[in-house]
């Protein structure tokens, strides 16, 4: 019997038993391959994977599909998947992957009725907001949890929620370094990220309610949000722009020499968050600009009855850009290169 007829029947792989059972709840299942690897099925989308051999390698988080349109790094995982089920990738390292918004997934939305990239550290458990008890609060609460059990059993790890951005972007990959206060970036991180081929960093300025930002701040680990190219269906992805990711993370998983990388990042920070302030607001950017768009020093980015915001002495940039969303919630971000 393959594993896949365990884990996955009637379905061929992970990201098809998947979607088969979005937004449903599964009964854990558990395999062994014949190295001794142990596969556990945990739930929908949810896969735990343990080497056969003791090991005090920092455990690794893979996550993907928090917005269900985002496919490439969908399928990115799935491969992975695929290959530690047929032998052809060696486990080294415990590693939890995670398909975050299956129902999403299954519609190819970004998400079904709240953004599940803003329910987490503790914001799903707000009794007095819209959010509270939907089937994506819920979806946070059992990530985090799920998270929280993983990390228990590691010494530290490492998180990579891969995302695909909806925009057009200046730099077609980059990362977000969410904040925690008093940490800096270590020289290992940038190198993994310029071997994935990922030169651009964005330092977030404030502790989020996103999925990286939870396990940075809750569970201590270098966690990071990268952007790995623009949304598109699925079986619509050039993977072969993921090759430099892909061959990164094999080689965490497997325990393999890391791929070398040379330069630094390019480090920008993030020095204006812009709110939807209701009514009045107008938001002064083009529907088609692209991610990373430089403005000039006094270009107005918003403004509404009351204020407005201007780029400062040096240029900034646009990044995120998404004027339709609710009042109270984020439109953008206005970032500029660090000088250091």
């Amino acid at each position: 019997m393959k594993p896949t007829d365990t884990l996955f029947a009637p379905a061929l792989d992970w990201l098809e038993h998947t979607l088969q059972h979005a937004g449903q709840r599964l009964t854990e299942v558990s395999i062994l391959l014949p190295d001794a690897t142990r596969v556990t099925r945990l739930d929908t989308g949810i896969l735990l994977l343990t080497p056969g051999h003791a090991t005090d390698s920092e455990g690794l988080i893979l996550s993907a599909g928090i917005h269900g349109n985002e496919t490439a790094p969908i399928e990115l995982l799935n491969e992975l998947i695929t290959e530690v089920l047929t032998g052809q990738l060696p486990l080294a390292a415990p590693a939890l992957f995670i398909l975050g918004n299956p129902p999403a997934m299954l519609q190819g939305s970004r998400f079904i009725d709240f953004n599940l990239n803003r329910l987490f550290n503790g914001a799903h458990q707000q009794a007095a907001d819209p959010w509270h008890g939907t089937p994506e609060a819920r979806r946070a609460a059992q990530l985090e949890n799920t998270c929280r059990t993983f990390c228990t059993h590691v010494s530290k790890a490492r998180h990579y929620d891969l995302h695909t951005a909806i925009r057009l972007s200046e730099r077609e990959k980059f990362a977000l370094y969410p904040f925690v206060p008093g940490r800096q970036l270590p020289a290992l991180e940038q190198q993994l990220l310029l071997a994935m081929g990922i030169s651009t960093l964005l330092l977030q300025h404030k502790s989020g309610t996103t999925f990286s930002s939870f396990t940075s701040l809750a569970l201590s680990a270098e966690s990071f949000t990268l952007e790995l190219g623009q949304v598109q269906p699925f079986s619509a992805n050039d993977l072969s722009r993921l090759i430099a990711a892909q061959s990164v993370l094999r080689s965490l998983l497997s325990g393999r020499p890391l791929p070398q990388s040379e330069g630094t990042a390019e480090v920008y920070e993030v020095v204006h968050e812009i709110i939807h302030t209701g009514a009045g607001f107008r938001f002064h950017v083009p529907d088609d600009v692209s991610n990373f768009t430089e403005y000039p020093p006094g270009t107005v980015i918003w403004e509404d009855e009351a204020q407005a915001y201007r780029v400062g002495p040096q240029a900034e940039a646009i990044i995120f850009p998404n004027p339709a969303v609710p009042v109270g919630q984020r439109v953008g971000l206005m970032v500029r290169r660090t000088l250091a």
